[in-house]
């Protein structure tokens, strides 16, 4: 049987981001406060408040914005039940022209409209007209503590960076190990969605470097500035 992976979608949409997120986020913090010339307190307090911040705001923004999708899926199927309660007959005919669009003749298409109907018209209606079915169901609670786990899990290793690494090389060992995390990070996402390592690896190193680089120089500026 082959191997689908949009089952994944929900879990792993929620933990990549918020894996990436704790890693970048966490350095691009540590270098802009590094670059400014600061105490190693001052690097691990600004890691931490990065982590624990991050990490609560992950959750409630992906609860909340799932939850938004969950309320509009869930109107769009009481608009439906209406619909097929008040025009029965019309319901019919609008699954019956999926069908017929997707191929089927029309008195092919005509009996499986019926047949799907008779088994269950708001599931068949759901998924055919709404594109709604349980494998793709926004689940919030779910992607909340996903997008929380993966931050603490990311962010948790420029953490460490920043307690064992020297400050005066803050910057460039932040970094170093910033685009290595990120790497795999983009390795093990791609395996599990079941894509290519390669554009996977490039993109997120690529894109978390602008990040940090932006960082330093905000950092290094407000360095000078106070000096």
């Amino acid at each position: 049987m082959v191997k689908h992976y949009v089952n994944r979608t929900n879990w792993l949409r929620a933990s990549v981001l918020g894996a990436n997120d704790g890693i970048l986020s966490t350095t691009s913090l540590v270098i802009g406060v590094a670059a400014a010339n600061v105490s190693r307190e001052a690097v691990i307090l600004t890691a931490l408040a990065g982590l624990v911040a991050g990490a609560c705001s992950m959750a409630a923004g992906e609860y909340v914005s799932v939850s938004s999708q969950t309320d509009v899926e869930s109107t769009d199927l009481k608009r439906e039940k209406g619909e097929l309660e008040n025009n029965p007959q019309g319901e019919l005919e609008e699954l019956t022209n999926i069908y017929v669009q997707r191929g089927l003749t029309e008195d092919l298409a005509r009996q499986v409209a019926i047949q799907l109907t008779a088994e269950n018209a708001l599931e068949a209606h759901a998924k055919e007209e709404l594109g709604i079915n349980d494998t793709t169901k926004p689940r919030p609670l779910q992607a909340a503590l996903a997008s929380a786990a993966s931050f603490i899990a990311g962010g948790l290793f420029p953490f460490l960076v920043a307690v064992f690494a020297p400050v005066a090389s803050m910057i460039f060992f932040q970094y170093g190990f910033a685009i290595v995390f990120l790497a795999l990070s983009g390795a093990v996402t791609a395996k599990l969605g079941g894509c290519g390592m390669g554009k996977a690896v490039l993109r997120i190193c690529f894109w978390g470097t602008i990040a940090m680089v932006v960082s330093a120089t905000v950092g290094y500026i407000f360095g000078v500035n106070v000096s």
